[in-house]
This record gives C-alpha cells, sequence and structure tokens, in this order.
C-alpha cells in the first residue's frame, strides 16, 4: 500500500478516496463562490442605489470571468498533465509542467491587466452598460484590476495542490481568502462607505492571501510537486501540451463571458435595466449552484488522471462511473428548488419589488434546462482528466459558441425579451444529450494503452 497522498490515489479503495478528494474541494468551491455572491448581496442592499449598484457590479462579471479562464487554461490544463506523469513516476516531468504553467500565469496577469485598464469603458458600454450603471461598473472593476496577479495565482495553482493529493491544502486556500472576503465587505461597504469600491478591496486582499497560501503549500517540503524555481522558464512544447488540455476550460469559463455579453446586450435591448438585473441574480444562483458540482468534479479528476497514467483502468472506470451519477444527482435537485421557490432566492439578492417579480416569471424558463445538465459537468471532466482534449473542446464549444449565442441572437425576433431566457434551456438540452452520446460511443476506445501511450 503506497503511504503519500499521491500513491493512495492508485490504492485506496474509490468510494471513500473521492469523498476524501472530493469534500475539501465542494467546500473550497462553495466558498470561493462566496467572493462574488457575498459582493453582490451586500451591493444589492445598499440604500437607496443597490438595484443600480447591483447591475453595474454584474456588468463586470465577463471581465472577471475571462480573467478567472486564463487561470483556468493554465491551471485546470496543467494539473491533469502533471498528474498522469505523477501516475507514471515522472516527478521530474510533472514539476516541469508546474514551472510553465506559473510561467503562463505571470504573463496572462500582466497582459490581462493592461488592456482591461485600457478598454474598460469601451467594453462595458458593449456588454450592456447604460449612463445609470456604468460608474458603479468602473468603480469595482477598476480596483479589481489591480489584484489580477492575485487571482491568476489563487486559481491556477490550486489545481496543481489537488492532483497530487492534497484537497485540505486546497480547501484552505480558498476557504481563508473567503473568510476574509465576507469579514471585509461588510466593513468596507457600510461602515467605511466606500460602496462597490469597499466590495472590489475586500475581493483583493483575499485573493491576494489566497495566492501566498498556495505558493508557500506548493514550496514546502511536503509536496511532493513543487514549484522549483529553475523551472520556472518557458519550454513552448510542454506550454502547448498544458494548452491542448487548457483550451476547453478555458473555453468553458471564457464564453460565459461572451454569453454574458450577448444575453445582456439583448436585454438591455429588448427589455432594459431591470432585466439585465434580473439575469445578474440568475447567474448568481447558477453559481451556488455550480459551486459544489465544481468543487466534486475538480476534487475527482485527478484520481482519474492518476490511475489512467497507471493503467488501471478498472479504477477509472469505477472513479468516472461514480462522478457523472453524483453530478447528475446534484445538478437536478439544486436546479428543482430554484425552479420552485424563484422569490426567496431573488430576495437574497434585492429588496426591489419589481426585479424580484421578474426573477420569480423568468428564473424557471431560464434554469429548467439544467435538470440535465449534470450529465455533461460529469462527462467533460472525464474527457479532461483523460486527456481528450479535442471530444473535451468540442462539448465546450457546443453549448455556449454553437448553440447559445444564435439562438440567444434569433429567439428574440419571435418571442421578443422571453426569446432569450428561451435560449438557455434549449443548448443545455441539446448539449448534455450530445455530450452523453459522445461519451457513450468513446469511452472504451480511449481507455486503452495504446491511447496511454500518445498522451
Amino acid at each position: 500500500m503506497g503511504t503519500t497522498k499521491e500513491e493512495k490515489m492508485g490504492t485506496a479503495p474509490v468510494g471513500m478516496l473521492m469523498i476524501s478528494m472530493a469534500v475539501p474541494s465542494i467546500v473550497a468551491q462553495i466558498i470561493n463562490i462566496l467572493y462574488s455572491i457575498v459582493d453582490r448581496i451586500y451591493i444589492g442592499h445598499i440604500e437607496g442605489v443597490g438595484a443600480a449598484a447591483l447591475t453595474g457590479v454584474g456588468l463586470t462579471f465577463p471581465i472577471i470571468t475571462l480573467i478567472s479562464a486564463f487561470s483556468a487554461f493554465a491551471g485546470t490544463g496543467g494539473a491533469p498533465l502533471a498528474a498522469i506523469w505523477l501516475g507514471k513516476g515522472d516527478k521530474e516531468r510533472a514539476e516541469k509542467i508546474l514551472g510553465n504553467a506559473v510561467c503562463m500565469l505571470l504573463g496572462f496577469s500582466v497582459i490581462l491587466m493592461a488592456v482591461f485598464y485600457i478598454f474598460q469603458r469601451p467594453f462595458l458600454y458593449m456588454f450592456g452598460a447604460s449612463d445609470a450603471t456604468i460608474g458603479y461598473a468602473v468603480k469595482y472593476l477598476s480596483i479589481y484590476l489591480a489584484g489580477t496577479l492575485f487571482v491568476e495565482l489563487a486559481l491556477g495553482l490550486n489545481p496543481f495542490l489537488i492532483s497530487q493529493g492534497r484537497s485540505s491544502e486546497a480547501m484552505m486556500s480558498i476557504v481563508i481568502g473567503a473568510v476574509i472576503n465576507i469579514v471585509l465587505d461588510p466593513i468596507f461597504i457600510f461602515i467605511f462607505h466606500w460602496g462597490v469600491q469597499g466590495a472590489a478591496i475586500a475581493t483583493v486582499i483575499s485573493q491576494a492571501v489566497s495566492a501566498v497560501w498556495n505558493i508557500k503549500c506548493l514550496m514546502d517540503k511536503k509536496a511532493s510537486l513543487k514549484i522549483v524555481p529553475a523551472r520556472i522558464r518557458p519550454d513552448f512544447a510542454v506550454m502547448g501540451r498544458i494548452g491542448s488540455l487548457g483550451i476547453s476550460p478555458f473555453i468553458m469559463r471564457s464564453t460565459e463571458s461572451l454569453i454574458s455579453v450577448v444575453l445582456n446586450r439583448g436585454l438591455q435591448m429588448y427589455g432594459g435595466d431591470l432585466y439585465v438585473g434580473s439575469l445578474t441574480i440568475m447567474q448568481s444562483v447558477l453559481q451556488l449552484f455550480s459551486a459544489p458540482l465544481a468543487g466534486f468534479t475538480q476534487g475527482v479528476q485527478p484520481i482519474i488522471s492518476y490511475n489512467f497514467g497507471a493503467g488501471k483502468f478498472d479504477r477509472v472506470k469505477k472513479t468516472y462511473r461514480s462522478m457523472i451519477g453524483v453530478s447528475f444527482l446534484i445538478s437536478f435537485f439544486c436546479t428543482l428548488t430554484a425552479m420552485i421557490f424563484p422569490v426567496f432566492y431573488a430576495k437574497l439578492f434585492t429588496n426591489d419589488a419589481e426585479l424580484i417579480g421578474l426573477v420569480g416569471q423568468v428564473m424557471p424558463v431560464f434554469l429548467c434546462g439544467m435538470l440535465i445538465f449534470g450529465l455533461q459537468n460529469g462527462i467533460q471532466p472525464t474527457f479532461l482528466a483523460l486527456g481528450q482534449a479535442k471530444i473535451s473542446l468540442f462539448i465546450a464549444l457546443l453549448r455556449k459558441v454553437i448553440l447559445l449565442v444564435p439562438l440567444a441572437l434569433i429567439l428574440p425576433h419571435f418571442m421578443g425579451v422571453m426569446g432569450i431566457y428561451y435560449a438557455e434551456p434549449v443548448a443545455d438540452i441539446i448539449s448534455a444529450v450530445t455530450a452523453s452520446i459522445l461519451f457513450l460511443c468513446n469511452i472504451k476506445k480511449i481507455l486503452s494503452t495504446e491511447t496511454l501511450e500518445k498522451i
């Protein structure tokens, strides 16, 4: 029996191993989502301007999501590769992958901060801002961008802790930052009267603490996968391999920005600020539900990668079957609660009666496709964990780029503003069914020694 956390991924009973790996990651993801959710809850209740401020901060969502997408490109792309090479027993290769991921995160931080500082106002207007909301958006975003490096390192390095079986340390990185954010938010917003700027300052401080924690954990003696300064130098072949896997989670996250832009502009055109505000609330609810799901799959994914690298295909099968089943159940029951009690969730974010009434009307429509979307949320990480970049990429593109964007542009011409809300469930259902078919047709071929040798 292996004694290290890394070795236990290949020897411990699968059920208990999944629990030990997934629970810390689930807790981490739930708490992590509180960064933005708590900001929005407090901001939405600022007396007199809450609804406009909430809408303004919601308009920054595409940029914030894009910044996190680049962290996923390096982190979620590199971590499965590192886990596979750890499974093969090549620690040096795994650490070289980590070093190149760090290079990518540093480069992304500089570029993203510069671009969005220069073009933030044009982007925000393009995303659906009005003269009534642009001020709040700029105040929040200008401060948030100052912490871009912290965001990249906090989110991008976390998967490398999980990939070596250190889910508890990965969880603590996010827990510590989130607790700081939750404590500082009401102090800065209401006691110091800094408003949306206070929320942004609290977020930057909390992300900085999380980033420092990750670096510390990846440089300590007990790390089986370490940041080695000598390996933090670009190797374009390694970066290309990271990118081939990272492009799928990158598209999954970055296209959220595209979706927000398309939906916000459509809602502004056919409805107005009130409808844009409804999307901010519904996207926040989706984040609440997707957090445990993302945490579960992120925690379990390294088990699949490690055992695939070690050629233990029976353990791979047991793991992905459980992951897909649990993903479906989480998605189904969380979505059902929002469809039954939409007004309850709306009141978490606003006191505005008109906005609450609109959310109560449209949320059951907007979310209904998520009842079965847990299938895709389990299948896509399985493809990613097995190094299947092309299939994972197609699934990511299908739902958002191929289906949702065109539907959100076309349906309003026939259904008015409700067409935008109907576009989401149509895309969710079609993509979940397609992902299931692709999985059934390809999984047997993927689980072979021949495929493993090509990784």
